[in-house]
Protein backbone atom coordinates (compact mmCIF):
# COMPACT_ATOMS: atom_id res chain seq x y z
CA UNK A 1 0.00 0.00 0.00
CA UNK A 2 1.52 3.26 -0.62
CA UNK A 3 3.00 5.99 1.42
CA UNK A 4 1.07 8.53 0.67
CA UNK A 5 -2.39 5.90 1.81
CA UNK A 6 -3.83 7.64 4.97
CA UNK A 7 -3.61 5.86 8.08
CA UNK A 8 -7.07 6.53 8.57
CA UNK A 9 -7.77 3.88 5.60
CA UNK A 10 -4.66 1.25 5.86
CA UNK A 11 -1.74 2.74 5.40
CA UNK A 12 1.22 3.55 7.44
CA UNK A 13 0.69 6.18 10.18
CA UNK A 14 3.24 9.29 9.66
CA UNK A 15 3.95 9.46 13.34
CA UNK A 16 4.31 6.01 14.65
CA UNK A 17 6.22 6.52 17.73
CA UNK A 18 4.20 8.59 20.17
CA UNK A 19 5.60 11.96 20.76
CA UNK A 20 7.31 13.43 23.50
CA UNK A 21 5.24 14.52 26.61
CA UNK A 22 6.51 17.55 28.22
CA UNK A 23 8.08 17.12 31.24
CA UNK A 24 8.52 19.90 33.88
CA UNK A 25 10.17 18.27 36.85
CA UNK A 26 13.63 17.95 37.23
CA UNK A 27 16.54 17.34 39.79
CA UNK A 28 16.30 21.29 40.88
CA UNK A 29 12.38 21.06 41.74
CA UNK A 30 13.14 17.47 43.63
CA UNK A 31 16.22 19.51 45.71
CA UNK A 32 13.92 22.09 46.42
CA UNK A 33 10.77 19.93 47.26
CA UNK A 34 13.38 18.22 49.36
CA UNK A 35 14.26 20.68 51.54
CA UNK A 36 11.07 21.98 52.09
CA UNK A 37 10.49 18.50 53.81
CA UNK A 38 13.53 17.77 55.07
CA UNK A 39 12.83 21.23 57.32
CA UNK A 40 9.76 19.62 58.22
CA UNK A 41 7.77 22.66 58.02
CA UNK A 42 5.38 22.59 55.13
CA UNK A 43 2.94 25.18 56.07
CA UNK A 44 3.36 27.64 58.19
CA UNK A 45 -0.15 29.25 58.40
CA UNK A 46 -2.42 30.23 60.82
CA UNK A 47 -5.97 31.66 60.43
CA UNK A 48 -5.78 34.32 62.78
CA UNK A 49 -3.86 37.68 63.49
CA UNK A 50 0.14 37.07 63.57
CA UNK A 51 2.76 36.43 61.76
CA UNK A 52 1.63 33.07 60.93
CA UNK A 53 -1.17 34.67 59.18
CA UNK A 54 0.83 35.45 55.95
CA UNK A 55 1.87 31.97 55.25
CA UNK A 56 5.56 30.59 55.81
CA UNK A 57 9.21 31.94 54.36
CA UNK A 58 8.90 29.62 50.65
CA UNK A 59 5.27 31.53 50.64
CA UNK A 60 6.03 34.87 51.22
CA UNK A 61 10.01 34.78 48.88
CA UNK A 62 7.94 33.16 45.89
CA UNK A 63 5.22 35.69 46.48
CA UNK A 64 8.49 38.45 46.67
CA UNK A 65 9.97 36.88 43.48
CA UNK A 66 6.98 36.78 41.54
CA UNK A 67 6.27 40.47 42.37
CA UNK A 68 9.84 41.12 40.82
CA UNK A 69 9.48 38.91 37.93
CA UNK A 70 6.24 40.26 36.59
CA UNK A 71 7.12 44.27 37.75
CA UNK A 72 3.96 44.58 40.20
CA UNK A 73 3.47 45.62 43.67
CA UNK A 74 1.82 42.55 44.97
CA UNK A 75 1.60 38.97 44.78
CA UNK A 76 -0.96 36.76 46.74
CA UNK A 77 0.04 32.70 46.20
CA UNK A 78 -2.92 30.54 46.19
CA UNK A 79 -3.56 26.87 45.96
CA UNK A 80 -5.39 27.01 42.70
CA UNK A 81 -6.15 29.77 40.32
CA UNK A 82 -9.77 28.88 40.52
CA UNK A 83 -9.06 30.11 44.42
CA UNK A 84 -7.40 32.96 42.50
CA UNK A 85 -10.32 33.88 40.66
CA UNK A 86 -12.73 33.73 43.70
CA UNK A 87 -10.79 35.78 46.03
CA UNK A 88 -10.37 38.96 42.80
CA UNK A 89 -14.15 38.31 42.45
CA UNK A 90 -14.79 38.98 46.25
CA UNK A 91 -12.10 41.42 46.85
CA UNK A 92 -13.73 44.24 44.56
CA UNK A 93 -16.70 44.19 46.95
CA UNK A 94 -19.66 42.88 44.28
CA UNK A 95 -23.33 42.72 46.08
CA UNK A 96 -25.41 39.65 45.42
CA UNK A 97 -27.30 40.41 42.01
CA UNK A 98 -24.25 42.43 40.46
CA UNK A 99 -23.33 41.23 36.96
CA UNK A 100 -19.10 40.78 35.68
CA UNK A 101 -19.37 40.00 31.95
CA UNK A 102 -17.10 37.41 30.78
CA UNK A 103 -16.00 34.88 28.10
CA UNK A 104 -18.00 31.82 27.58
CA UNK A 105 -14.93 30.61 25.78
CA UNK A 106 -12.53 29.37 28.85
CA UNK A 107 -12.37 27.29 31.85
CA UNK A 108 -15.88 27.02 33.89
CA UNK A 109 -13.85 28.86 36.52
CA UNK A 110 -13.79 31.56 35.14
CA UNK A 111 -17.24 32.08 35.42
CA UNK A 112 -18.49 30.46 38.33
CA UNK A 113 -16.01 32.27 40.84
CA UNK A 114 -18.90 34.98 40.18
CA UNK A 115 -21.56 32.90 41.62
CA UNK A 116 -19.55 32.65 44.49
CA UNK A 117 -20.90 35.90 45.86
CA UNK A 118 -24.02 35.41 44.36
CA UNK A 119 -22.91 37.86 41.45
CA UNK A 120 -24.35 36.77 38.05
CA UNK A 121 -21.92 35.85 34.99
CA UNK A 122 -23.07 37.94 31.89
CA UNK A 123 -21.35 36.07 28.34
CA UNK A 124 -19.90 38.41 25.64
CA UNK A 125 -19.01 36.35 22.47
CA UNK A 126 -15.24 35.99 21.35
CA UNK A 127 -12.65 37.36 18.34
CA UNK A 128 -12.87 35.52 15.79
CA UNK A 129 -9.28 35.56 15.20
CA UNK A 130 -7.80 35.51 18.71
CA UNK A 131 -10.44 33.71 20.28
CA UNK A 132 -10.26 36.72 23.41
CA UNK A 133 -13.16 38.26 24.65
CA UNK A 134 -14.35 40.93 22.19
CA UNK A 135 -14.75 44.24 23.23
CA UNK A 136 -17.43 45.18 21.15
CA UNK A 137 -19.34 42.67 22.46
CA UNK A 138 -18.87 43.42 26.05
CA UNK A 139 -20.12 47.22 25.18
CA UNK A 140 -23.47 46.30 24.28
CA UNK A 141 -23.91 44.24 27.49
CA UNK A 142 -23.28 47.00 29.95
CA UNK A 143 -25.97 47.96 32.62
CA UNK A 144 -26.61 49.48 35.45
CA UNK A 145 -25.74 46.38 37.47
CA UNK A 146 -22.34 45.66 35.82
CA UNK A 147 -19.72 45.68 38.25
CA UNK A 148 -16.82 44.52 36.72
CA UNK A 149 -15.64 42.95 33.40
CA UNK A 150 -13.47 39.64 33.73
CA UNK A 151 -11.10 39.31 30.35
CA UNK A 152 -9.40 35.86 29.84
CA UNK A 153 -6.37 35.42 28.16
CA UNK A 154 -6.56 32.66 26.30
CA UNK A 155 -4.61 30.15 24.63
CA UNK A 156 -1.52 32.06 25.65
CA UNK A 157 -1.89 35.84 24.35
CA UNK A 158 -3.75 38.83 25.77
CA UNK A 159 -6.90 40.12 25.37
CA UNK A 160 -7.47 43.19 23.94
CA UNK A 161 -7.11 45.26 27.17
CA UNK A 162 -6.46 48.69 25.87
CA UNK A 163 -9.89 49.08 24.94
CA UNK A 164 -11.01 46.85 27.71
CA UNK A 165 -10.06 49.49 29.94
CA UNK A 166 -11.37 52.66 28.23
CA UNK A 167 -14.64 50.49 28.60
CA UNK A 168 -13.89 50.02 32.16
CA UNK A 169 -13.21 53.58 32.79
CA UNK A 170 -15.78 55.47 30.91
CA UNK A 171 -18.00 53.26 32.89
CA UNK A 172 -16.19 53.12 36.27
CA UNK A 173 -16.32 49.53 36.44
CA UNK A 174 -13.29 47.03 37.88
CA UNK A 175 -11.55 45.31 35.21
CA UNK A 176 -10.17 41.71 35.76
CA UNK A 177 -7.90 39.39 33.67
CA UNK A 178 -7.77 35.53 34.06
CA UNK A 179 -4.43 34.94 32.43
CA UNK A 180 -4.04 31.02 33.66
CA UNK A 181 -2.77 29.97 30.18
CA UNK A 182 -0.78 33.13 29.55
CA UNK A 183 2.04 33.77 31.78
CA UNK A 184 5.35 35.53 30.01
CA UNK A 185 2.96 37.09 27.32
CA UNK A 186 3.22 40.61 26.98
CA UNK A 187 1.09 43.38 25.48
CA UNK A 188 2.86 46.74 24.69
CA UNK A 189 5.98 45.39 26.88
CA UNK A 190 4.12 44.83 29.87
CA UNK A 191 3.00 40.89 31.00
CA UNK A 192 -0.38 40.00 30.74
CA UNK A 193 -2.26 39.43 33.63
CA UNK A 194 -0.85 42.85 35.43
CA UNK A 195 -2.92 45.23 32.61
CA UNK A 196 -5.52 44.83 35.08
CA UNK A 197 -6.82 46.00 38.10
CA UNK A 198 -6.90 42.36 38.90
CA UNK A 199 -4.86 39.69 37.01
CA UNK A 200 -3.33 36.38 37.77
CA UNK A 201 -2.10 33.01 36.58
CA UNK A 202 -2.25 28.97 37.24
CA UNK A 203 0.30 26.92 38.07
CA UNK A 204 -1.66 23.91 38.00
CA UNK A 205 -0.12 20.50 35.81
CA UNK A 206 0.00 21.76 31.69
CA UNK A 207 0.25 24.95 32.13
CA UNK A 208 4.04 27.14 31.76
CA UNK A 209 4.81 26.66 35.69
CA UNK A 210 4.10 23.79 37.40
CA UNK A 211 3.76 23.61 40.73
CA UNK A 212 1.38 20.54 41.00
CA UNK A 213 -1.54 23.27 41.97
CA UNK A 214 -1.22 27.02 42.73
CA UNK A 215 -2.30 30.43 41.48
CA UNK A 216 -0.39 33.91 41.47
CA UNK A 217 -2.70 36.74 41.92
CA UNK A 218 -0.93 40.22 40.82
CA UNK A 219 -2.25 43.63 41.38
CA UNK A 220 -0.46 47.21 41.65
CA UNK A 221 -3.73 48.32 44.19
CA UNK A 222 -2.73 47.39 47.65
CA UNK A 223 -6.21 47.48 48.88
CA UNK A 224 -7.29 44.45 47.05
CA UNK A 225 -4.18 42.58 47.69
CA UNK A 226 -4.94 42.89 51.47
CA UNK A 227 -8.65 41.98 51.13
CA UNK A 228 -7.43 38.94 48.83
CA UNK A 229 -5.02 37.74 51.56
CA UNK A 230 -7.65 37.97 54.02
CA UNK A 231 -10.23 35.83 51.47
CA UNK A 232 -7.18 33.33 51.22
CA UNK A 233 -6.94 32.60 54.81
CA UNK A 234 -10.22 32.52 56.96
CA UNK A 235 -11.00 36.31 56.61
CA UNK A 236 -13.97 36.27 59.06
CA UNK A 237 -11.34 35.21 61.81
CA UNK A 238 -8.71 37.88 60.79
CA UNK A 239 -10.21 41.16 60.26
CA UNK A 240 -10.82 43.77 62.37
CA UNK A 241 -13.02 46.70 60.84
CA UNK A 242 -15.94 47.39 61.30
CA UNK A 243 -16.71 48.83 58.37
CA UNK A 244 -19.38 47.42 56.16
CA UNK A 245 -17.40 48.18 53.40
CA UNK A 246 -14.78 46.88 54.70
CA UNK A 247 -16.67 43.47 55.80
CA UNK A 248 -18.23 43.28 52.45
CA UNK A 249 -17.32 39.20 51.08
CA UNK A 250 -14.87 38.39 54.44
CA UNK A 251 -16.52 34.81 54.55
CA UNK A 252 -12.83 33.84 54.09
CA UNK A 253 -11.71 30.58 52.53
CA UNK A 254 -8.77 28.16 53.01
CA UNK A 255 -7.04 28.85 49.44
CA UNK A 256 -3.17 28.76 51.03
CA UNK A 257 -0.52 27.42 49.25
CA UNK A 258 2.01 24.80 50.92
CA UNK A 259 5.47 25.17 51.28
CA UNK A 260 6.74 22.41 49.02
CA UNK A 261 4.71 23.95 46.19
CA UNK A 262 5.87 27.43 46.77
CA UNK A 263 9.31 25.87 46.55
CA UNK A 264 8.58 24.47 43.17
CA UNK A 265 7.02 27.28 41.71
CA UNK A 266 10.29 29.57 42.46
CA UNK A 267 12.41 27.01 40.35
CA UNK A 268 9.82 26.81 37.78
CA UNK A 269 9.74 30.88 37.49
CA UNK A 270 13.43 30.68 36.68
CA UNK A 271 12.27 28.10 33.72
CA UNK A 272 9.38 30.47 32.30
CA UNK A 273 11.42 32.53 29.84
CA UNK A 274 13.10 29.30 28.32
CA UNK A 275 9.79 27.92 28.13
CA UNK A 276 7.69 30.11 26.47
CA UNK A 277 10.95 30.60 23.74
CA UNK A 278 11.15 27.28 23.24
CA UNK A 279 7.02 27.08 22.32
CA UNK A 280 7.50 30.00 20.20
CA UNK A 281 9.98 28.54 18.41
CA UNK A 282 8.03 25.34 17.76
CA UNK A 283 5.07 27.21 17.29
CA UNK A 284 7.06 29.38 14.25
CA UNK A 285 8.28 26.65 12.48
CA UNK A 286 4.79 24.87 12.25
CA UNK A 287 3.67 27.73 11.12
CA UNK A 288 5.86 27.99 8.56
CA UNK A 289 5.19 23.91 7.66
CA UNK A 290 1.82 24.46 6.72
CA UNK A 291 1.26 27.97 5.69
CA UNK A 292 0.43 26.51 2.28
CA UNK A 293 -2.16 24.33 3.24
CA UNK A 294 -5.50 25.72 1.87
CA UNK A 295 -8.52 25.93 4.54
CA UNK A 296 -6.55 26.41 7.39
CA UNK A 297 -5.50 29.61 8.84
CA UNK A 298 -2.84 29.23 12.41
CA UNK A 299 -2.84 31.53 14.76
CA UNK A 300 -3.10 35.13 14.85
CA UNK A 301 -0.70 37.10 16.89
CA UNK A 302 -2.38 40.90 17.94
CA UNK A 303 -0.54 43.77 17.16
CA UNK A 304 1.28 44.59 20.23
CA UNK A 305 1.37 41.18 21.53
CA UNK A 306 3.68 38.38 22.10
CA UNK A 307 1.95 34.67 22.00
CA UNK A 308 3.16 31.97 24.88
CA UNK A 309 1.06 29.54 23.05
CA UNK A 310 -0.66 27.35 25.74
CA UNK A 311 -2.10 26.14 22.80
CA UNK A 312 -1.88 26.70 18.86
CA UNK A 313 -5.17 27.52 17.55
CA UNK A 314 -6.06 27.50 14.49
CA UNK A 315 -9.52 27.40 12.15
CA UNK A 316 -10.74 25.59 9.39
CA UNK A 317 -12.73 26.53 6.60
CA UNK A 318 -14.99 23.42 6.77
CA UNK A 319 -17.28 24.93 3.51
CA UNK A 320 -13.93 25.21 0.82
CA UNK A 321 -12.74 22.13 2.35
CA UNK A 322 -15.61 20.13 1.85
CA UNK A 323 -14.33 17.80 4.47
CA UNK A 324 -16.05 18.26 8.16
CA UNK A 325 -13.68 18.45 11.08
CA UNK A 326 -14.33 15.61 12.77
CA UNK A 327 -13.42 13.84 9.67
CA UNK A 328 -10.09 15.51 9.14
CA UNK A 329 -9.32 15.23 13.51
CA UNK A 330 -10.13 11.47 12.76
CA UNK A 331 -7.36 11.44 9.87
CA UNK A 332 -4.63 13.51 11.97
CA UNK A 333 -4.85 11.42 15.25
CA UNK A 334 -4.74 8.24 12.58
CA UNK A 335 -1.15 9.59 11.66
CA UNK A 336 -0.19 10.24 14.79
CA UNK A 337 -0.75 13.81 15.84
CA UNK A 338 -1.12 13.94 19.74
CA UNK A 339 -2.76 16.30 21.93
CA UNK A 340 -5.19 17.59 18.92
CA UNK A 341 -8.38 19.68 20.22
CA UNK A 342 -11.57 19.96 18.41
CA UNK A 343 -13.63 23.19 19.94
CA UNK A 344 -12.90 24.69 22.77
CA UNK A 345 -15.68 25.39 25.77
CA UNK A 346 -19.02 27.63 25.54
CA UNK A 347 -19.65 27.90 29.03
CA UNK A 348 -22.61 29.59 28.49
CA UNK A 349 -24.44 26.46 27.17
CA UNK A 350 -23.27 24.39 30.11
CA UNK A 351 -26.21 22.71 32.39
CA UNK A 352 -25.63 24.76 34.86
CA UNK A 353 -26.84 27.83 33.20
CA UNK A 354 -28.98 26.48 30.85
CA UNK A 355 -31.20 25.58 33.95
CA UNK A 356 -29.83 28.33 36.08
CA UNK A 357 -29.76 25.98 39.02
CA UNK A 358 -26.21 26.33 41.11
CA UNK A 359 -26.79 26.96 45.10
CA UNK A 360 -30.43 24.47 46.02
CA UNK A 361 -32.39 23.35 43.30
CA UNK A 362 -34.33 25.95 42.91
CA UNK A 363 -33.54 28.90 40.86
CA UNK A 364 -30.60 30.40 43.10
CA UNK A 365 -29.17 33.32 42.82
CA UNK A 366 -30.98 33.85 39.43
CA UNK A 367 -34.59 33.93 40.93
CA UNK A 368 -33.45 36.52 43.72
CA UNK A 369 -35.23 39.69 43.84
CA UNK A 370 -31.57 41.15 43.86
CA UNK A 371 -31.22 40.07 40.76
CA UNK A 372 -32.63 43.29 38.67
CA UNK A 373 -33.34 41.20 34.99
CA UNK A 374 -33.30 38.11 33.03
CA UNK A 375 -29.96 37.21 31.81
CA UNK A 376 -30.53 35.26 28.73
CA UNK A 377 -27.83 32.14 28.49
CA UNK A 378 -29.83 30.51 25.25
CA UNK A 379 -28.16 29.48 22.28
CA UNK A 380 -27.18 31.87 19.54
CA UNK A 381 -25.82 34.70 22.27
CA UNK A 382 -22.34 34.16 21.08
CA UNK A 383 -22.99 33.26 17.35
CA UNK A 384 -18.67 33.08 16.98
CA UNK A 385 -17.91 31.28 19.98
CA UNK A 386 -20.30 29.00 19.20
CA UNK A 387 -19.84 28.54 15.70
CA UNK A 388 -15.79 27.70 16.29
CA UNK A 389 -16.77 25.51 19.00
CA UNK A 390 -19.02 23.16 17.00
CA UNK A 391 -17.63 23.51 13.29
CA UNK A 392 -14.07 25.27 12.73
CA UNK A 393 -11.52 25.66 15.45
CA UNK A 394 -8.48 22.75 15.78
CA UNK A 395 -6.34 23.45 18.29
CA UNK A 396 -3.10 21.63 19.09
CA UNK A 397 -2.09 21.92 22.69
CA UNK A 398 1.65 22.77 22.67
CA UNK A 399 1.78 23.18 26.28
CA UNK A 400 1.69 19.09 26.68
CA UNK A 401 4.79 18.48 24.26
CA UNK A 402 8.07 18.53 23.91
CA UNK A 403 8.18 19.52 20.20
CA UNK A 404 11.81 19.36 19.13
CA UNK A 405 12.47 20.48 15.41
CA UNK A 406 12.25 16.57 14.25
CA UNK A 407 8.86 16.39 16.16
CA UNK A 408 7.44 19.91 14.08
CA UNK A 409 8.28 18.17 10.91
CA UNK A 410 6.42 14.63 11.62
CA UNK A 411 3.50 17.11 12.61
CA UNK A 412 3.65 19.00 9.74
CA UNK A 413 4.17 15.58 7.49
CA UNK A 414 1.22 14.53 8.94
CA UNK A 415 -1.09 17.58 8.06
CA UNK A 416 0.27 17.65 4.74
CA UNK A 417 -0.20 14.28 4.04
CA UNK A 418 -4.11 14.71 5.13
CA UNK A 419 -4.48 17.73 3.37
CA UNK A 420 -2.96 16.04 0.15
CA UNK A 421 -5.69 13.03 0.81
CA UNK A 422 -8.86 15.73 0.80
CA UNK A 423 -10.19 14.04 -2.43
CA UNK A 424 -9.99 10.07 -0.34
CA UNK A 425 -11.57 11.74 2.58
CA UNK A 426 -14.81 13.03 0.61
CA UNK A 427 -14.43 9.50 -1.01
CA UNK A 428 -14.99 7.91 2.33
Amino acid sequence: MSNDTLALFGGTPTIAAPLEPFHSIGEDEVAAASAVIRSGVLSAYIGAPGEGFMGGPHVKAFEAKAAKYFGVRNVVAVNSWTSGLIAAVGAIGIEPGDEIITTPWTMAATATAILHFNGIPVFADIDPVTFNIDPASVEKLISPRTRAIMAVDIFGQSADMRALRAIADKHGIKLLSDTAQAPGALQDNKYAGTLADIGGYSLNYHKHIHSGEGGIIVTEDDRLADRMRLIRNHAEAVIRSSDPAELNNMLGYNFRMGEIEAAIASVQLDKLAARVASRQKAAEAFTRGIADLPGLTPPVTAPGNTNVYYVYGMTLDIDALGVSRERLVEALRAEGVPWLMAGYQNVHLYPLFQHKIAYGSKGFPWNQPFVSRDIDYSRGICPVAEDLHARTFLGLNLCMGEYGDSDIDKLVAAFHKVWGNLDALKAH
